[in-house]
C-alpha cells in the first residue's frame, strides 16, 4: 500500500447523529484523513452503490484513497482503489482476480499466523484487530480485543502495512503506533464526534506526534 494510511476513516451512518455519510467524509476529508472505507453494512445494496458513487467523487477530487469494506463487486461497480476483506468474504486472490493488480486489497487480521498467510496471498495491507474493545461490532471469542502487544507481534511477522483498529480514540492512539503501526482506523472517533474535521485533525496530530517520537526512539536505539 504505497498511498499514506495515518489516519484511516470507516463509515457507519448509523453513528453519525442524524448527519449523512457524505456529510462525515466531507468533514473527515477537510480535517486531513488519508483513507476512507465504506462499511454501511445495515443499509441496502442499492443504498451503500449511491452512497459509494458520491465518496468515489468526494475522495477523487482530494486525492483521498477510497476502498470498500467486504464487497469485492461493489469496489469495482463504483470505481474503488480497492477493498477491505475479512474472514467470511471472496479470499484476496479471487479479489485480485476481479479488481486487478493496481487495486488494494487489505485483510482484517489478529493474529501472526493469519497475518503471515494473508501477506503470503498478496495482501497490500493488514486492518489488525479489535485493539480496544469496541461496540461497533459483534464481538466474539477470536474478534475480542487483543492489545497493542499483539499488534507488535503482528507487525513483526510482516513486511507489509499494519493499521490498527477497534476502539481507537485520539487520546489512545499514540499506544497504537508506538506499538509499530503505520495508522489508526476508526469509525465513531470521527463519525460520532460533534465536530468530526476537528477530530480528525486531533487524531491525525497524535499520530503524527507519536511517528516522531518512535522515530526518534528507534535513532537512538540503533546509534
Amino acid at each position: 500500500m504505497n498511498t499514506p494510511v495515518q489516519t484511516y476513516l470507516v463509515t457507519q451512518e448509523d453513528r453519525s447523529a442524524g448527519r449523512s455519510t457524505t456529510e462525515i467524509v466531507e468533514a473527515a476529508i477537510a480535517g486531513g484523513v488519508d483513507v476512507v472505507q465504506l462499511r454501511e453494512k445495515d443499509t441496502t445494496a442499492r443504498r451503500r452503490y449511491k452512497m459509494g458513487q458520491n465518496i468515489r467523487e468526494q475522495t477523487a477530487q482530494a486525492g483521498v484513497t477510497f476502498l470498500v469494506n467486504d464487497r469485492v463487486d461493489l469496489a469495482a461497480a463504483i470505481d474503488a482503489d480497492g477493498v477491505h476483506l475479512g474472514d467470511e468474504d471472496l479470499p484476496v486472490t479471487a479479489a485480485r482476480e476481479v479488481l486487478g493488480q493496481d487495486a488494494i486489497i487489505g485483510r482484517s487480521v489478529s493474529t501472526p499466523t493469519a497475518a503471515q498467510e494473508a501477506e503470503r496471498v498478496g495482501a497490500d495491507y493488514l486492518g489488525v484487530g479489535a485493539v480496544y474493545p469496541t461496540g461497533t461490532k459483534d464481538v466474539t471469542a477470536e474478534s475480542a480485543e487483543i492489545g497493542p502487544e499483539a499488534v507488535t507481534a503482528i507487525i513483526e511477522a510482516v513486511s507489509i502495512p499494519v493499521v490498527g483498529i477497534g476502539g481507537i480514540t485520539p487520546s489512545n492512539a499514540s499506544e497504537v503506533i508506538q506499538a509499530g503501526a503505520d495508522g489508526v482506523a476508526v469509525v465513531s472517533a470521527i463519525t460520532s464526534a460533534d465536530n468530526p474535521t476537528a477530530a480528525t485533525r486531533k487524531l491525525q496530530e497524535s499520530v503524527n506526534k507519536a511517528s516522531i517520537e518512535r522515530q526518534i526512539g528507534n535513532e537512538e536505539t540503533s546509534a
